[in-house]
């Protein structure tokens, strides 16, 4: 754990710099706009430890699968979002001196990240070898106003000299990623071009073909106006830049304004590329800087209204919240049903980018509550189109009638894991996609949604479950085996309680779906009939009969769920009582002592009791969160979003607020030592869960908002927004009692504390405490 953010309601503040913190800091102080993003990569040279990256949305590259031993079933590649041409670099001489803050003596240094006006701030004073000292102050941002452009503001001023400054800005177009498995680059030059004041890259993936256009248009401002300046174009492979040595006086500001687009053959022809960019990158040069950072600001505010948590007498708590929702926004923006949510977003390489389960089991609730409905349907839509994948992932694997298995990892729904453990034994994802079409459906009513697609979906998962499980003859009871749960902490095991009541639960899922799709619409419950060629008796009856005859694994003892067959032979030692010295376990002990060891990752029964708490008892959830929680290292960032929801359903204050600031500030503190490979966007979506539905205690019954909310001891209060069925409410919990508000035309009732209140269109009222 660090601690070396400063606390602020609004900002990410780091003062002074220390190399050590740095690729942590490029994770944290990230940029993104949904459509492109990057790390908080420095604009000048940097010869220090870094991990460049810059990252187009949807552009990825089928990496070789490297595997020590090749099973049949393995994919052929891993998808990859790929390092995109670096276009923030900003090269400065100061005479003959490169301005390079790993050779230079950093006199003082600030990096402020402006979250609710969404733009980077960086000011650092350098002393060159010579004794030079320069003062530096640089801005830049994603347009969210303009998804494809950016802008920067690189001002410089000597304090102790006159002399000659160069500016070369550039596009760097021959990058490589870290994590590339065969030390491969992935892009290849189609074309480029320059001019005085800029120029453009385009380049092309190898194998998958998207081309990419970056380009940049510059000008150079003295004490805040534009001057003519003559620039010199330089090119060589996969590079361009504009440079101009500039006389420079003490005290005098001399500001390189870098304007820059990236364009995709994703939304253009390949040919109309440069074209294209070239007028964005017009338009966007004559707004000018001023203009463009205003445009961010309004974006931004609007966003806030609609998303904003307010948390009194917390600041640490306010920012840590602030900081998710931030970085979610910057991620997805819900416009492209093309797109989707990697775990790391546009912060860093690990997970290649690709979209896993997160998706679906966190990230679909925060979407529903705070964004249009669209946006949430669309993440649906992406499965849905990749269904057909899912059914040959499945044949790969031995399935056969139309069953489907969604991949582990993914870009266009081809498998892309290529761990045994996980790519044929982590199964629950299944159960994760149907999950997410019974939350859409309860939280917006769209059963349309289900008649046109997700009953297809749904019984293409059943089939799966249908055929993955077997009948034990011993136990006289269906059963599942070699699986791998949420817990990835043990492999191959039989009988995950997880898995098995996800299995049964998508199989009566499916046939509730049917029942109503039938009655809703015959002709299109037939037609889709005849296109899977469903055999609707004959399938729900097997459906039927493993739902009544499913193996659960139990603990009489203690009373619980267990986790699986087996669990129990493990040696119970407690994670208190483990030596501090030994954590975390994942990297400090070998594979074989943690396959060993009785420890848990992340949520695992306990998933299963967030999913289906409505099917238990408030003692039954008890008695299995006190078993697990004290086996848990929480050492998945998905961990304590979990854990921190049932601990408020449960009235346990310390723990629910403990795990609350856990998930808040797992990047800002670098909790799990491993921030530096790029934030954990996916699991933030879980904190913005521990707030509603933990100290909210938001959820939703028989179609209306219902909220069991309690105010943690440190706060004075919290409110926070939320969209449901066409109505806008602003919910505050403070020691008075629970505030709404409806901020929207429409009449709404929701329940507080299980007693039903009519909130009228553009009013207000009081529940006292």
């Amino acid at each position: 754990m660090k601690d070396y953010i400063e606390v602020d309601e609004w900002k990410i503040i780091e003062r002074g710099f220390n190399p050590q913190h740095n690729k942590v800091s490029e994770s944290i102080f990230s940029l993104g706009n949904g459509r492109m993003g990057q790390r908080a990569n420095f604009e000048e040279a940097y010869s220090g430890e870094t991990l460049q990256g810059n990252y187009v949305a949807g552009v990825y590259y089928p990496d070789k699968t490297r595997v020590g031993w090749w099973k049949n079933g393995y994919p052929e590649y891993f998808a990859k979002v790929i390092n995109a041409a670096n276009w923030i670099g900003i090269d400065v001489l100061i005479d003959d001196e490169q301005l390079d803050l790993a050779k230079c003596e950093v006199a003082s240094f600030r990096r402020e990240l402006n979250m609710k006006e969404g733009y980077l701030k960086r000011t650092f004073t350098a002393k060159t070898a010579s004794g030079k000292l320069m003062e530096v102050e640089a801005i830049r941002f994603c347009s969210v106003a303009d998804d494809e452009t950016g802008a920067i503001k690189y001002t410089l001023s000597p304090l102790n000299f006159d002399g000659t400054v160069t500016l070369m800005p550039f596009i760097d177009g021959d990058v490589v990623n870290q994590d590339s498995n065969y030390d491969e680059k992935f892009w290849g030059e189609v074309k480029k071009e320059t001019w005085a004041d800029g120029g453009f890259i385009q380049m092309r993936t190898k194998k998958t073909g998207f081309e990419v256009a970056t380009g940049m248009l510059v000008a150079v401002l003295v004490d805040g106006e534009q001057v003519d300046t003559v620039f010199r174009a330089t090119e060589k492979e996969k590079y361009i830049a504009s440079s101009a040595g500039l006389l420079i006086k003490k005290g005098e500001k001399v500001s390189l304004v870098k304007y820059a687009a990236n364009l995709s053959s994703q939304n253009y022809e390949a040919e109309s590329l440069a074209a294209n960019l070239k007028e964005t990158l017009s338009r966007i040069a004559e707004k000018g800087f001023d203009t463009m950072i205003a445009e961010q600001a309004k974006a931004w505010a609007k966003k806030w209204k609609h998303n904003d948590i307010i948390i009194e007498g917390d600041t640490a708590a306010q920012q840590a919240i602030r900081f998710n929702i931030f970085q979610l926004n910057q991620t997805y923006t819900g416009e492209d049903d093309r797109l989707n949510i990697g775990p790391k977003g546009f912060t860093g390489e690990k997970y290649g980018g690709s979209t896993y389960w997160d998706t679906e089991a966190y990230c679909v609730p925060f979407y529903l509550a705070t964004a249009k409905q669209q946006v949430t349907k669309n993440l649906l839509l992406y499965r849905y189109k990749q269904l057909d994948k899912a059914i040959d992932n499945a044949k790969l694997l031995g399935f056969k009638d139309g069953a489907a298995l969604y991949p582990m990892v993914t870009m266009d729904g081809t498998e892309c894991h290529n761990e045994w453990e996980i790519t044929f034994e982590e199964i629950h994802r299944n159960g994760a996609m149907a999950y997410a079409i019974y939350n859409y459906v309860r939280y917006t009513g769209d059963e349309g949604y289900l008649t046109d697609y997700g009953l297809e979906v749904l019984i293409a998962i059943a089939r799966f479950w249908s055929q993955r499980v077997n009948w034990s003859n011993e136990k006289q009871q269906y059963v599942i085996l070699g699986v791998t749960g949420p817990n990835e902490y043990e492999n191959n095991i039989n009988n995950n309680w997880y898995t098995n009541k996800q299995a049964t639960w998508c199989m009566q899922y499916a046939m509730d779906v049917i029942a109503l799709v039938k009655t809703a619409d015959p002709h299109k419950y037939a037609a889709l009939v005849t296109k899977i060629n469903f055999k609707e008796a004959e399938e729900t009856a097997r459906f039927k009969d493993i739902i009544a005859k499913m193996y659960f694994p139990y603990e009489e003892t203690h009373n619980v769920f267990l986790q699986q067959d087996g669990y129990m032979d493990k040696e119970q030692i407690l994670v208190k009582d483990l030596p501090p010295g030994e954590r975390p376990i994942n990297q400090k002990w070998s594979w074989d002592r943690i396959l060993r060891s009785c420890y848990i990752k992340q949520a695992d029964v306990l998933q299963g009791m967030y999913f289906f708490e409505d099917q238990y008892d408030i003692d039954t959830i008890r008695r299995n969160y006190d078993f697990y929680e004290p086996r848990t290292v929480h050492e998945s960032s998905l961990s304590p979003c979990v854990h921190a929801i049932i601990a408020a359903k449960l009235g346990d204050e310390a723990r629910a607020y403990e795990f609350y600031l856990r998930t808040a500030r797992l990047d800002l503190d670098d909790y799990n030592n491993d921030t530096e490979d790029g934030c954990h966007i996916t699991s933030m979506a879980g904190t913005w869960m521990s707030v509603l539905e933990g100290f909210g205690g938001m959820r939703v019954k028989e179609g209306k908002l219902s909220f069991q909310p309690f105010l943690p001891g440190k706060w004075q209060s919290f409110s926070f927004h939320i969209g449901f069925r066409g109505s806008l409410l602003n919910i505050k919990v403070s020691k008075d009692g629970v505030q709404i508000k409806n901020l929207s035309g429409n009449e709404t009732t929701v329940l507080v504390y299980d007693k039903e209140q009519l909130v009228k269109a553009n009013d207000e009222l009081l529940v006292e405490a």
